[in-house]
């Protein structure tokens, strides 16, 4: 059974786990998308355990994902007055297509649903056809194009995907 485990700001020692599970969990999913120097850049400016404690100060709470006595994987979501942001949603590789996902998107739309929230969204790289795939199978569209520079000479370009909860 899965078990989902909320990260507080003041666990260092989770903060790193997460981190470090991003390190592994980018490189083996993105380098292939988006090449090495771009992957290396965003983990450092993104994934790093400084932005994830920055993050979790102001807000995001990040979960760890863990599998028998194994630390999977993580997520990251954000609430405003109507909708929820899912930031992060990372399996490791041996762990993907088991159902662990559709239990995460179990447990985020309860979430939203106990919030009264209108909707849940997020942002997946245009490249990345295997996660829309997935985010099409749990019910979300695509809403809107977005290119945003990150610094470095990198952009992020994706898709808006949402999920209407009304």
């Amino acid at each position: 059974m899965l078990k989902i485990e909320l990260c507080p700001g003041n666990d260092i020692g989770k903060i790193r786990i997460i981190s470090t599970l991003a390190n592994e969990i980018w490189r083996e999913y993105y380098v292939p998308i988006l090449g090495k120097t771009h992957v290396e850049y965003m983990l450092d400016k993104f994934q790093s355990q400084e932005y994830i404690k920055t993050g979790i100060n102001d807000g995001m709470q990040y979960y760890l994902l863990a599998f028998e006595s194994e630390y999977i994987g993580y997520f990251a979501i954000s609430a405003d007055l109507t909708d929820l942001f899912l930031s992060k949603f990372y399996i490791k590789a041996k762990y993907r297509g088991k159902g662990h996902g559709k239990q995460i998107m179990t447990f985020i739309e309860d979430v939203a649903k106990k919030e009264k929230l209108q909707k849940i969204y997020l942002r997946v790289n245009k490249k990345n056809t295997k996660s829309m795939s997935l985010y099409t199978k749990f019910g979300f569209n695509i809403s809107e194009t977005l290119v945003t520079d990150i610094g470095g000479g990198y952009f992020m370009d994706d898709y808006k995907m949402e999920k209407l909860m009304v």
